[in-house]
């Protein structure tokens, strides 16, 4: 991918498509405080972690076994953060590519935008590594993923 971001690439002993029906389950390995349709090209959804961060996407590309992205259109993280630019994300691109790799599947997210410049970069790399590189990946593998519970309340800040 051309454009900078930050990137995981980890591989799965399952098919292509498999891992794209799993990223297409966002509640099942980023969070069940999600609203919207997250697995059709053209719909908007939301996620939202109480208290901590709000964001809206656009789902731009959905290529059956192959890709997956997602658009930024709006970001919020609260003041708990300390940020002094609290929309950091928005513009920015959420990629999946999915190729076969030997006898493997190669998942490649790239969040494309998110550069060490950010104020966020270091809290957001750390927190999708832990989303894409242990919750995905087990949701791909085994079915379950530990996304972040449903919450009560539906406020963000």
């Amino acid at each position: 991918m051309a454009d900078k971001g930050y990137t995981v690439v980890f591989l799965v002993d399952k098919t292509p498509q498999e891992a794209f029906d799993a990223i297409n389950n966002v509640r099942g390995w980023w969070s069940e405080n999600i609203d919207g349709i997250t697995d059709k090209a053209g719909e908007e959804w939301t996620y939202r972690a109480e208290g901590f961060h709000y964001c809206k996407m656009k789902v731009t590309e959905l290529v059956p076994g192959k890709k997956v992205s997602w658009k930024v259109l709006d970001n919020k993280f609260t003041n708990k953060f300390g940020f002094r630019d609290k929309t950091e994300w928005i513009g920015t691109e959420i990629v999946f590519e999915i190729s076969k790799k030997d006898n493997k599947t190669e998942i490649r997210f790239t969040h494309v935008g998110l550069v060490p410049e950010y104020e966020c970069y270091s809290l957001c790399s750390n927190a999708w590594g832990g989303y894409v590189k242990d919750s995905l990946r087990n949701l791909i593998m085994k079915g379950k993923g530990q996304p972040n519970p449903k919450e009560k309340s539906r406020k963000w800040e």
